[in-house]
């Protein structure tokens, strides 16, 4: 996990960097750390560096973490967001930006560690994935990446996350059953398989996904489906 902490107070910075290093040795895990005091070197330094996670202090001179964070989102719309601030009044702001949490400082083990077990599981379920064959090579898939697939003409077109389709030739049947015996795969139309993780929206009319695509939902199949996507979102949330 690459994590970049921004924090102009250097007391506070040392706690957290403390609290971070905890996590290192409890968990038995490597986190690669870079700090910053302000988030003009921070952001510099993203646009050349990946990083997981961003932790954020809200309240910095100059560019606050909110402005931070919106720049991140310009070039970087799947790294986790993470603020801290000594007060809630700007939890709304939060969700602008899609931050995967608030946290009121002080920061302790009790606040950030669930925090990080949560990303941990998240870049373990990055590492499944399906393995599809073209007419030229074997493409390994992550299933958290895949958006939905669709069938045309004994053709099917994976949509990815990033905008990618792969096209094969082949039927729904070659590949459902890898799909559908994962909970955020299912069955939402005879010709489209989903990811329901990747939905924005979910209604009778149809499902728009975080990409921006509208599918179709079977009028039949719609209120099993409601409850399993529903049953998903609190298991999720319960992990």
């Amino acid at each position: 996990m690459y994590i970049a902490v921004c924090e102009d107070h250097n007391e506070e910075l040392k706690a957290l960097l403390d609290v971070l290093d905890s996590y290192q040795q409890e968990r038995n895990v490597s986190l690669h750390l870079k700090s910053f005091s302000n988030a003009d070197e921070m952001l510099t330094a993203a646009k050349s560096e990946r990083f997981t996670l961003y932790i954020l202090d809200i309240m910095m001179p100059g560019i606050d973490g909110i402005a931070a964070a919106r720049d991140i989102r310009s070039f970087d719309i799947s790294a986790k967001i993470v603020f801290l601030t000594s007060t809630p009044a700007f939890a709304y702001q939060s969700y602008g930006v899609k931050a995967m949490d608030y946290l009121l400082k002080p920061i302790t083990k009790d606040i950030l560690f669930p925090v990080l077990d949560s990303i941990l599981r998240e870049e373990e379920k990055l590492q499944e994935s399906l393995t599809i064959k073209t007419s030229t090579s074997l493409v390994r898939i992550p299933f958290s990446k895949l958006v939905y697939v669709e069938v045309i003409n004994k053709h099917l077109y994976f949509n990815l996350s990033d905008g990618t389709v792969r096209e094969i030739p082949g039927a729904m049947k070659d590949y459902e059953d890898a799909l559908l015996s994962r909970p955020e795969f299912m069955r939402t139309h005879r010709s489209y398989i989903v990811n329901m993780l990747q939905i924005a929206e979910f209604s009778l009319s149809g499902i728009r996904t975080f990409t921006g695509k509208s599918l179709p939902v079977s009028r039949l199949m719609y209120s099993q489906l409601k409850k399993d996507y529903v049953d998903l979102l609190f298991a999720e949330e319960g992990e």
